[in-house]
């Protein structure tokens, strides 16, 4: 079976080895004449990077790239960003990385026309309502990893600088326009980028398929990533060079990422604080968080990974299922707890009040309390 396709959701996404060739003609057809490419700054100086800014230099669209985008970006990076597109009078971004790219680059080009503060956007009721859409300038989005599927959300999170706190910011034109998922571009990632964006992957969707809410849709999409991940990750981890792996990896971010629409929860509630203060990689954090996750949720999702476990052929059910998944971590070099992730005399009054005020929260098939979300981050230490 060929690995590649064009598919629609309503963003349009160009799938399948080599396609980063299109990036050109894709900006024209989302109205892009003078695009900005925005990466993280070890991305700048990769092959990659330099010869996806070949390819829109040829095709007449100009050679500029924005790259002081920090692991877990901030406002300061949207405040720099904001400054260089405007001033260079960009009308629209390339997207081009991982997540912290994806996030940053979708925020500028939603905060490009707006005269409001960044978090007067923030995903709380109806916030979204006071931007102004027709300031909102079109997104191309290019992943170079295969975790965090920003290219398929309709928001960012950014780390206020000042409070040390995630916030995601969220509107519905945030969703990129067009995606090029090219797995060749994913090659070059060291396995504890593989391993740690896969797993990110993984607990999108986990957490989509613990979720109580209702959304059968979600629910499959979520089935089969997990499936994906069970498949494919050891293998592109144990060779980076494996196509199939990596574009099937590729899938699975988008997937996790469209399955979250039905909710995410104590993983990405306890990951959050915990990026924000201790600059921890996102998705091994949830990686080390979610075998304790998994057992705090017990009693709400244990009969339903039980036909979950069959699908994926693990035996067990329930039981089966959490072998499994600290099996996978181990394979692939994930730490047992945060303490050996380098989590250290953390500052729990702190991290429970921001868990407890994450939106991922509400997600979650088991109420979150200052007293059970405590113990929780205590299981993880």
């Amino acid at each position: 079976m060929a690995l590649t396709g064009n598919w629609s959701y309503p963003t349009t996404m160009r799938f399948g080895a080599g396609r980063i060739a299109e990036i050109g003609e894709a900006c024209r057809a989302a109205g892009i004449a003078k695009p900005l490419l925005v990466t993280d700054r070890g991305l700048k100086s990769m092959d990659i990077t330099t010869r996806t800014l070949d390819l829109i230099e040829a095709a007449g669209l100009g050679r500029a790239i924005f790259a002081e985008v920090d692991p877990n970006p901030s406002d300061a990076n949207v405040e720099d960003g904001l400054k260089f597109y405007r001033d260079g009078g960009f009308d629209g971004v390339i997207a081009f990385g991982g997540g912290s790219g994806l996030d940053l680059a979708k925020t500028l080009a939603f905060m490009a026309g707006q005269t409001r503060p960044v978090w007067d956007f923030e995903d709380i009721g109806d916030w979204w309502t006071r931007a102004d859409p027709d300031g909102i300038h079109p997104i191309v989005a290019v992943p170079t990893t295969a975790g965090t599927g920003s290219e398929t959300g309709r928001a960012s999170v950014i780390t206020n600088s000042a409070t040390h706190e995630k916030k995601i910011i969220f509107h519905p034109k945030m969703l990129p326009a067009i995606v090029i998922c090219d797995p060749e571009l994913t090659v070059g990632m060291p396995k504890h980028i593989t391993a740690g964006t896969g797993l990110d992957a993984f607990a999108h969707c986990v957490e989509a398929y613990s979720s109580p809410h209702y959304h059968p849709m979600s629910q499959g999409i979520a089935l089969e990533g997990m499936r994906l991940v069970k498949d494919y990750l050891p293998r592109a981890y144990a060779d980076g060079t494996d196509i199939e792996a990596r574009a099937n990896m590729m899938s699975a971010a988008a997937m996790g990422a469209t399955a979250f629409q039905k909710g995410l929860g104590a993983i990405h509630a306890l990951s959050h604080p915990i990026g924000a203060h201790h600059h921890t990689h996102h998705g091994t954090t949830n990686a080390v968080c979610m075998p304790a996750v998994l057992q705090f949720n017990a009693p709400a999702i244990r009969n339903r990974f039980g036909p979950a476990a069959a699908y994926l052929g693990i035996e067990g059910g329930f039981d089966g299922f959490c072998a499994f998944v600290d099996q996978l971590n181990d394979s692939l070099g994930i730490p047992r707890t945060l303490t050996d992730l380098g989590v250290t005399d953390p500052d729990l009054d702190t991290l429970v009040d921001a868990a407890l005020r994450d939106p991922s929260t509400g997600g979650n098939p088991i109420e979150m309390t200052a007293e059970n979300t405590r113990k929780l981050f205590e299981a993880c230490l």
